[in-house]
């Protein structure tokens, strides 16, 4: 098992099956955050590098601020959406750091992030204005041929939206505003699919269903939607569980756990520095350097997200030796117990995932094999969907600080 990957029949007509883009239609690209250092996977490494820039002066911080086309320490930029960040030119900055905020840094790997408009490339602002308590963000894979792994996956926390690999993915906001108002669905899908299945569909139900039924295709991620309402109904279900393992409690839901007797521990400590990463199948050991996690399960460390396996890509981002010199370098000098925490819950979601790969695959097939078609959509007034839907809400009832102190009303 290396992912929860569904190829579909090679007979499959996939240009019949509806895409997500069909579903949820309002989607935004990428954030392109320009400098590595405003990431880390611990809010104390942030603070200490907004401090060593704070403290430097005119040319020490243009080198260390790492400047692009898009942002200097001059640039002239509002603040983000719902932060209470400085909207003076960076290069006369000389406050407090702003608090760290979760980000989404690729599939499983929740870092921080410095919530600042002066330090992003392109923030895509229209996601931060949704981004509350109510929000679920789903993120579209980009398409790598042959690749293991979903097609879509969901998160509480915003979304960078690139896969392991860097290839683009697409932003999906479950909800248009802000308070868990608007669903971002087509107009009359929910009516269609509450009709066709014979009880109420809300949103949360076509997002649980496309997290378990998702396939990738070169076109987009597609979304078999089934005949059957008792499939509907079974898929709903296991997509429910699907989403709740990956918010990790998030929404004021469960955090994961794996039966007793099954359940990962450190049998030997994680030393400051470990520089290797090893797996023994036979064992179910992960060796961190001399450190020693266990038991877990080859489905865990299997997992795949973009032909990229996550277990190593996690370790990589936080073992990655920086060049010296640059904001990147500061960092923790040992192992944080936060971060052993942080892995022992990634094996339980990965390895609860995978053992529901079967399920996903054989859900899809059904699905697929009597769905509902993109032409059933068309007839049923949901296709072709309004430009309308596909832009961000236009109108909110409070304001934004632009530049310099100006506020803007939106």
């Amino acid at each position: 098992m290396r992912g929860m990957t569904v190829a579909p029949r090679p007979d499959a007509p996939m240009d019949d099956v509806p895409l997500l883009d069909d579903l949820m239609p309002w989607s935004v690209a990428p954030l392109r955050l320009g400098r590595s250092w405003i990431v880390a996977p611990d809010r104390r490494t942030l603070r200490a590098r907004w401090e060593r820039l704070v403290a430097a002066r005119d040319a020490e911080r243009e080198v260390l601020f790492r400047s692009s086309r898009a942002r200097t320490p001059s640039s002239s930029v509002a603040a983000l959406p719902g932060q209470r960040t400085g909207t003076v030119r960076f290069a006369r900055e000389a406050g407090p750091c702003p608090e760290p905020v979760r980000l989404a840094h690729g599939p499983f790997d929740e870092q921080w992030l410095l919530p600042d408009h002066r330090l992003i490339d392109t923030a895509r602002p229209e996601l931060w204005r949704v981004a509350d308590g109510h929000q679920l963000f789903a993120v579209e894979q980009g398409y790598v041929p042959g690749a293991a792994g979903p097609a879509l996956l969901v998160t509480a926390a915003l979304p960078e939206g690139r896969s392991p690999a860097g290839r683009p993915g697409r932003i999906r906001p479950l909800f248009r505003r802000p308070g868990g108002v608007e669903p971002n669905l087509a107009p009359g899908l929910l009516p269609f699919l509450s009709r066709r299945y014979g009880h109420e569909v809300g949103a949360p139900d076509v997002l649980a269903w496309a997290v378990a039924a998702a396939l990738p295709s070169a076109g987009g991620c597609r979304v078999p939607l089934p005949e059957d309402p008792a499939v509907w109904a079974q898929g709903v279900a296991l997509g429910r569980e699907l989403v709740a393992v990956q918010l990790r409690g998030a929404r004021g839901g469960e955090r994961p756990r794996l039966p007793g007797g099954r359940r990962p521990y450190v049998r030997a400590a994680i030393p400051a520095r470990p520089a290797t990463l090893a797996y023994d199948p036979e064992g179910e050991v992960l060796a961190l350097g001399e450190g020693r996690v266990s038991p877990v399960p080859a489905g865990a460390w299997e997992f795949e997200v973009g032909g990229v396996r996550i277990l190593e890509e996690w370790f990589a981002r936080r073992t990655a030796v920086a060049e010296p010199g640059g904001l990147e370098a500061i960092g923790p000098a040992a192992w944080p117990q936060e971060w052993t925490s942080e892995l022992l819950e990634l094996i339980t979601v990965l390895a609860l995932l995978a053992e529901r790969g079967p399920e996903c695959a054989a859900l899809a097939e059904r699905a697929g094999a009597a769905g509902l078609t993109r032409a059933a959509l068309r007839e049923a007034g949901v296709l072709p969907v309004p430009d309308g839907a596909r832009r961000p809400a236009s109108v909110l009832d409070h304001q934004e600080e632009g530049p310099e102190g100006q506020f803007a009303l939106l």
